[in-house]
């Protein structure tokens, strides 16, 4: 079997090393790849947005299946180039990618078929934006209508701050959402989909905030861990009829055959009522690095048991009882801002059995040297029987990973239970 995985992040490294756990044993092929995912197969120097050249790539190898990784092949058709040439996708075509694509494509579809969110306006001009600052009460929460990598979304405390914000978007040709403020504790849940069943992985929560104490600006995410305490089977069970199962509902009134992850970014607010903050149409990062070491179903087959619409053959999804996992992201100092690259990184010479390390923003240089090359450059996942542990299983081998320019946070998992209180911020 041969698989070809697009996308060269730590979200793909993770997928990349349960697809090489598979019974199966498959071919992997990825574009483009990174250092850490050069030894679980082959890595190609096509662009994640070359459609044309990854599809002639996919036919001329006769590849089984294609996994998409980031949102923004997906956005510009991938999945429907690709299936219209026979091609086996793991991954929504155009019309559902528009779910990230679009906040005001997500809002409207949310809003039509009632399934609970925050109040919103759209704004497709800069000065009635600007005007309807009036409606809203502070903190104002300000959304780019675009695909942003996660760090779209700014929580204004005061009337200049998101004025600024508004401005900012305009400046890139983006139109902006605004949000009534929600508070309570994120969750995030991965579900595979297939157009007619929806079969959740357990429940995740990510670190957005750059600092510690969930201070500073959005990123691409600093960490996460999993299982969550907070979410409970019945919580689970009221977020699978409340909001997944009517998306999926919503997606079919559509017309929309979606398939792939449909990723449910939620609140959960004070009363226990479960919210959408936003839906994205890939696995997330970095919920990924901690949900998929502990996924116990063939990835293989579960991928593809989704393109081919048989869901239904599972009953649910299994994770191994009783472990937990907790990723920190190791990133560059400046991050999510500017920052320096090509820095050196020294690795420890052996990792634990009880840890993974994910390579996110690296590079590999002609000496055989691995360097910087991104703003999150590596994701460390610990495993153990409690959070506590899979938190001192990944510190702990921090130590030994260094690089000129590494910063992290040390509150990763550090009050679960969804103790962290956010807003709107995923």
């Amino acid at each position: 079997m041969k698989i070809l995985l697009i996308g060269n992040g730590g979200r793909e490294h993770a997928i990349a090393q349960a697809l090489s756990q598979s019974r199966h044993q498959p071919k992997l092929f990825f574009a483009k790849g990174n250092p850490g995912m050069a030894s679980l197969g082959q890595c190609l120097d096509v662009d994640v947005t070359d459609i044309p050249k990854l599809k002639q790539f996919a036919l001329d190898n006769q590849i089984d299946l294609t996994v998409v990784g980031p949102e923004l092949p997906l956005s510009l058709g991938l999945a429907d180039e690709f299936t219209s040439a026979g091609l086996n996708v793991f991954g929504p075509k155009k019309q559902g990618a528009q779910l990230e694509a679009s906040k005001a494509f997500a809002k409207n579809l949310m809003a039509k078929h009632g399934i609970p969110t925050a109040g919103y306006r759209f704004f497709a001009s800069e000065s009635a934006a600007l005007a309807a600052l009036a409606e809203f009460t502070p903190p104002y929460v300000i959304k780019e209508d675009g695909l942003a990598a996660g760090k779209g979304v700014t929580i204004a405390p005061d009337r200049a701050t998101a004025e600024v914000a508004i401005q900012a978007a305009f400046q890139k040709n983006m139109p902006v959402v605004i949000e009534e403020f929600m508070t309570g504790q994120e969750l995030s849940i991965l579900v595979f989909c297939d157009g007619q069943t929806a079969l959740p992985c357990i429940a995740a929560q990510d670190f957005k905030r750059v600092g510690e104490g969930n201070t500073g600006p959005n990123t691409g995410g600093m960490g996460a861990y999993a299982p969550v305490p907070l979410a409970t089977p019945a919580l689970l069970e009221r977020v699978q009829q409340e909001i997944v199962n009517p998306m999926l509902t919503a997606l079919q009134a559509e017309g929309i055959d979606y398939c792939g992850i449909l990723y449910a970014g939620l609140m959960i607010n004070p009363d226990g009522a479960p919210k959408v903050v936003e839906f994205n149409v890939r696995f997330g990062d970095p919920e990924t690095q901690a949900v998929l070491p502990l996924l116990e179903e063939d990835l293989v087959e579960l991928m593809l048991a989704t393109v081919e619409g048989k869901l239904s053959q599972y009953e649910r999804l299994h994770f191994k009882q009783g472990m937990h996992a907790v990723t920190v992201a190791l990133v560059s100092k400046g991050y999510p801002g500017d920052y320096p690259t090509g820095v050196p990184i020294t690795f420890p010479a052996s990792l634990p059995e009880n840890v993974r390390l994910f390579h996110a923003g690296t590079r590999q240089l002609a000496d055989q040297s691995i360097v910087t090359a991104g703003g999150r450059v590596l994701n460390v996942t610990g495993l153990g029987h409690s959070i506590e542990e899979a938190r001192k299983a990944a510190y702990t081998i921090i130590q030994d990973i260094q690089f000129e320019t590494c910063y992290y946070r040390r509150d990763i998992a550090e009050t679960p239970a969804g103790a962290m209180t956010s807003a709107n911020n995923l």
